[in-house]
């Protein structure tokens, strides 16, 4: 896939994204920051216990594209930024994730995380969370070496946010009287708010007024929501090399998300009993996972799932417009694109 690249008026070469080249026409921007917050994290993560940084290792090189501090650094650029701030605060951003997934992964016995083994598989539940807990300490010490109160107000609130959407998930597991209200709150917690913090962030390190921290903490935020509700819907419907875990994961544990509270709500007698007795009482068959994907599309409630995701996407674009129109906002409004347009 080709990047397109136009001429404005000014004679400045301008890229328009879609949600396929978006995250490499992002890196094209950022590639020099990218590369410094690298080799940052790497530095952060040595230690004199061999086990944490192999462990470490192990789950960032096996958690994905490293979306937040991407975005963390694009909205520095986009808001005129040009220090070095920014680069440790977006390995600070990724060290909260990274802690993140370790725990989630044992709270969740996950055995795959993007086709690799867990790190709770390879090494255990205890050193998962204790290495989870040296990464947040990690992410601590970074945002207290920037010096700046409102960075770490910023950060150090999301974490807490971050933690109280996993203790909702887990209040609200297999339990079908979940509403959709509830699943939102959850989401908005245990994804959104690091989005929402990192983008905000982004503003802080620039100096720009409260007017541009509040649209970029809106985009981060709507573009969390949307970015889960993709993943849910992912959960049902894709194959494991796109998904990164064994599909179905969410209906094995009894997960409560949008797709399943929506073909709860409108299922018969039948179907509701079917939905007890896989996510409630736990007791399910090979056939099960098959059978719960036929009721969802029966209900269209991937395909409405996926279409809340693309509203809170047009949220998260209409927050970017009070930025000028230039290639650091063409950009992010590509990563919307991206990460609706993964379910495709």
């Amino acid at each position: 896939m080709s990047v397109v690249v136009s001429l404005g008026e000014d004679g400045n070469k301008r890229t328009r994204a879609d949600g396929r080249n978006a995250l490499e026409i992002l890196l094209a921007l950022v590639g020099d920051d990218f590369r410094k917050v690298d080799a940052e994290i790497r530095t952060r993560m040595v230690s004199d216990v061999p086990l944490i940084p192999e462990l470490a290792a192990h789950i960032i090189a096996s958690g994905g594209k490293r979306l937040r501090p991407l975005l963390l650094i694009a909205a520095a650029r986009l808001c005129g930024y040009v220090g070095e701030r920014h680069v440790r605060l977006a390995a600070c951003v990724e060290f909260i994730h990274t802690a993140t997934l370790l725990h989630d992964d044992v709270v969740d016995e996950s055995a795959l995380r993007r086709g690799k083994a867990t790190a709770n598989i390879v090494w255990g539940n205890q050193a998962s969370v204790l290495v989870g807990d040296f990464l947040f300490s990690r992410s601590f010490q970074l945002m207290t070496q920037d010096g700046s109160l409102s960075v770490l107000s910023i950060l150090s609130e999301a974490s807490a946010i971050i933690a109280e959407g996993e203790v909702m998930q887990l209040t609200t597991a297999n339990n079908l009287a979940t509403t959709e209200d509830d699943y939102l709150k959850v989401i908005a917690a245990k994804t959104a708010a690091l989005f929402a913090a990192a983008t905000r962030v982004g503003a802080v390190v620039a100096g720009r007024p409260e007017r541009e921290e509040a649209a970029l903490a809106d985009f981060g935020r709507w573009l969390g929501v949307a970015f889960q509700l993709v993943d849910d819907a992912l959960d049902y419907q894709a194959d494991e090399a796109t998904l990164g875990k064994t599909v179905g994961d969410d209906f094995r544990e009894g997960k409560i998300t949008l797709p399943v509270i929506l073909a709860f709500q409108r299922g018969d007698g039948a179907e509701q009993a079917f939905w007890r007795r896989c996510v409630e009482a736990r007791e399910q068959t090979e056939e099960d996972l098959a059978r719960a994907i036929r009721l969802m599309q029966r209900h269209d409630t991937l395909t409405e799932t996926l279409e809340r995701a693309r509203t809170y996407g047009d949220k998260a674009r209409a927050a970017l417009s009070i930025f000028p129109d230039n290639d650091y906002r063409r950009a992010l409004e590509g990563v919307i694109d991206f990460c609706i347009e993964r379910a495709y």
